[in-house]
């Protein structure tokens, strides 16, 4: 296992660098298997957070061509979380899908494939976020407008 083995898995996950090598060590190498170990763990890790109060927020907004604006509420755990690129970054991904979906409501949201993605659902999406920050993230709420 080589340092740029490690960097590479670190890379294309943010997990940590000793995540990245007992991963790799575990998968005797194989960069896509270290991959789909650290997804695992991380996934198992995001759901365990869920229960987690999530007391700092962050509002985002998006408007689309004048014609469909969306404002939302994400929140999450700490302030250096929502600071984080991952948490922004994952705010602005939500608004635009909500702006191209309309999904009723927070719970409709999370079940809606991905609209860059649709192998992969909201919910599955916020939860590879979490696993990324290492805190629990949710959609508190959404209006969505459209003339």
């Amino acid at each position: 296992m080589t340092t740029s083995a490690i960097q590479t898995v670190r890379e294309k996950t943010g997990a940590g660098v000793m995540e990245c090598k007992r991963a790799l060590e575990e998968a005797g190498g194989n960069i896509e298997k270290a991959l789909e170990i650290i997804h695992a763990k991380g996934l198992a890790r995001a759901e365990s957070k869920q229960t987690r109060s999530t007391g700092a927020g962050f509002i985002v907004s998006h408007i689309h061509n004048g014609r469909v604006g969306v404002l939302m509420e994400l929140r999450t755990e700490t302030d250096f979380a929502v600071k984080s690129e991952q948490f922004q970054e994952l705010a602005h991904e939500l608004v635009l899908h909500i702006a191209a979906m309309d999904p009723e409501n927070p719970e409709s949201l999370l079940a809606q494939p991905y609209v860059r993605d649709e192998s992969m659902t909201v919910d599955q999406l916020i939860k590879n976020t979490m696993a990324k920050v290492g805190e629990n993230i949710r959609v508190e709420r959404f209006a969505r407008f459209a003339i």
